[in-house]
């Protein structure tokens, strides 16, 4: 957190919660280790059992929760289930509306899920990831390659997620969002296991920063040149795939900056959430 953009650790403030109290008490020295002050609450406890911070409205959230958790803890009654109510046997769509509850009105929510969340529809999965992408709350999905954890093998994916899409700091995506096929990068550092490498995690954030339009063009950015307009049909809900429509290049965003972002088909789509399908 110091090298990046130069912040200073002081200016920020983590809070957390953890049911798993060992789990809790490695976090809570991690964070000291590096000089951090973290709020993990006062005990540790089950995120949705009792949520140890109610009222708390963060400006950026990051998770890693549990794939496919079939043994959760579900209140009908519960206020995070705006968008639907999550099935008993997953709770991905409940961590999903956990982070999204947790925002602040111009907040950022980056998280891993399984692939699955993108295109599951058993027990209103899919109406609750469709009410999602009719918010807009959807900026940008991010489909991993397989064998980059070491507890499963199974193929996953980032979600990206923000309330608002016309701050004064970023190109105005109302209406936007960009999908990232980045399933055949990494490679094998054995038979089982995949890493990124530094080039293709750098690929990712610079195609997701230039689309976003809070940095100029970098080198291997897309040639908007080379860009064909090709357009295919989607089903409305189902994230893994989308119209695909050729980005409007060069526009200047609020810094100043020309992000220069075109589609690279194979890679990178750029779609009008209004254009998907049903």
């Amino acid at each position: 957190m110091r090298r990046h953009r130069s912040g200073r650790i002081g200016d920020i403030a983590v809070y957390g919660q953890e049911s798993n109290s060992t789990t809790r008490r490695l976090a809570m020295m991690n964070l000291a280790i590096r000089g951090i002050e973290g709020d993990l609450g006062p005990e540790h406890a089950d995120t949705f059992r009792r949520d140890l911070h109610k009222d708390l409205k963060a400006d950026y959230v990051l998770a890693n929760p549990p794939f496919n958790d079939s043994d959760w803890h579900r209140s009908d009654e519960d206020v995070r289930w705006k968008y639907g109510l999550p099935p008993k046997g997953n709770a991905n769509f409940a961590w999903v509306q956990h982070f999204i509850h947790h925002l602040s009105p111009s907040g950022f929510a980056g998280f891993v899920l399984a692939n699955g969340s993108m295109s599951s529809n058993q027990s209103g999965e899919g109406e609750i990831r469709k009410a999602i992408i009719d918010a807009d709350l959807v900026d940008c999905m991010i489909a991993l390659p397989g064998q980059l954890f070491y507890s499963t093998q199974i193929p996953v994916c980032l979600w990206f997620l923000t309330r608002s899409k016309t701050d004064s700091k970023r190109r105005h995506r109302k209406g936007e969002s960009l999908f990232i096929d980045a399933r055949k990068l990494g490679m094998l550092i054995d038979r089982v296991h995949r890493e990124l490498t530094d080039a293709d995690i750098a690929r990712i954030a610079d195609t997701y920063h230039a689309w976003r339009g809070d940095l100029p063009a970098r080198r291997g950015s897309p040639d908007p040149a080379e860009t064909p307009d090709r357009r295919s049909p989607a089903k409305k809900g189902d994230l893994r795939s989308a119209a695909v429509a050729r980005s409007e290049t060069g526009h200047n965003n609020a810094t100043g900056h020309n992000a220069a972002y075109a589609d690279l088909p194979g890679f990178s789509n750029h779609i009008r959430t209004d254009a998907v399908s049903g």
